[in-house]
């Protein structure tokens, strides 16, 4: 846990635990939990900017972003990822999607950690409710250390250990990104269509970013569609508030195939690492495929660090969003454009003659479609 010089401190990547592995460890939770209690009435509760001392936190009030657990009702799985498990729920009569953490499960950290991970849970989330913009998903609140956290299952309900958080988010109907993208694979997107994914996730981030905030974790598999098709970026497990000093912010956070040469050579960076990962998106978008799929992590990472390897652009990519796919993958942050003046850019592009992807079967009639280029840069 590092703190900047702007009092932040880096909220690591916090393991998020499974329902299975809840479920199965329940009742020694339990167990360890009411031992504590009668042993000790150290049951903290920490407040972003505070420091961490036994029967500091008893009586505090409610912060703005706290929600009352008993309004909440928390239902299936609807995702599992690296981070853990997603549900479905309703908070207060909304579609909710919910994730659930746990810090003291394993009993592995010592108090102190367990602490210092709560601190800055609290100062992220604490920024997270105060977003608001259509493109990015709305923070609904988040409580930490309840006994009324409970799962509603087939047999009934399953009450959680006061060692599990949860973090509350609106429900978003169209899932991912990336599905979507998959689903399309063959038949292509229409260039409108393309263009506007992209403009979303464009305006999504220049507001983060006019906010200090870097996601650090930008691919399609975070950005998450409504019921109207307009996409919203998600998942603020490893986003953080920028560091006036960028020496403050290095490590090889994010996604293989999305991170930014700086960002796969653990040297400082900033929110231009966003940049860089919304130029990868934008391919993607345009070729519903995968960028670098038989490449492995230390061929990734060595090509596009020394190589200046860059997904490849087909020939019939217009020449406008090719040209602005180049300037986000710049190799030099400093070169790659702010992301207002990205969403400007997407915003001049011409839909109105088409130019998408064209498929594989019906590619006959463009000379050279299949043709990819490597873009190595200049």
């Amino acid at each position: 846990m590092k703190e900047n010089n702007d009092g932040f401190v880096r909220a690591d990547q916090i393991d998020l635990k499974s329902l299975d592995e809840l479920e199965r460890h329940l009742n020694r939770a339990l167990t360890l939990e009411k031992t504590k209690r009668s042993n000790s009435d150290d049951n903290i509760l920490i407040t972003a900017g505070a420091t961490a001392t036994p029967n500091s936190f008893k009586k505090q009030q409610r912060q703005d972003w706290e929600i009352d657990p008993t309004k909440l009702i928390i239902k299936s799985v609807i995702a599992r990822g690296t981070f853990g498990t997603v549900h479905r729920g309703i908070y207060d009569g909304q579609d909710v999607a919910v994730k659930l953490l746990d810090w003291g499960e394993e009993g592995h950290r010592t108090e102190a950690e367990i602490n210092s991970l709560r601190l800055a849970f609290t100062q992220e989330v604490a920024v997270w409710h105060k977003l608001d913009h259509p493109n990015v998903t709305k923070f609904i609140g988040a409580t930490m250390g309840s006994s009324d956290l409970q799962i509603q299952t087939e047999n009934g309900q399953i009450s959680l250990p006061s060692s599990v958080c949860c973090v509350v988010v609106e429900y978003l109907p169209g899932g991912a990104l990336k599905s979507y993208l998959i689903k399309n694979r063959r038949r292509k997107l229409a260039f409108k269509v393309v263009v506007q994914l992209a403009l979303d996730i464009a305006r999504g981030l220049s507001y983060l970013h006019s906010q200090k905030i870097v996601h650090r974790d930008v691919k399609t598999e975070n950005m998450l569609l409504d019921k109207t098709r307009t996409v919203k970026i998600a998942d603020f497990g490893v986003a953080r508030v920028e560091a006036s000093n960028p020496n403050d912010m290095t490590g090889e956070t994010g996604t293989l195939g999305y991170m930014a040469p700086e960002v796969l050579n653990g040297n400082p960076y900033n929110r231009k690492c966003d940049v860089y990962s919304f130029g990868i998106c934008l391919w993607e978008i345009y070729c519903c495929d995968m960028p670098y799929p038989d490449l492995s992590f230390a061929e990734v990472t060595s090509a596009v660090v020394r190589q200046n390897l860059r997904p490849e652009i087909p020939r019939c990519c217009p020449s406008s969003l090719a040209n602005v796919m180049k300037r986000c993958w710049d190799a030099n942050p400093d070169k790659r454009p702010e992301m207002d003046e990205v969403v400007k850019m997407m915003e001049a592009i011409d839909t109105s003659k088409g130019g998408g992807m064209i498929p594989v079967d019906q590619a006959q009639g463009c000379l050279g479609c299949l043709c990819f280029r490597r873009y190595r840069g200049p």
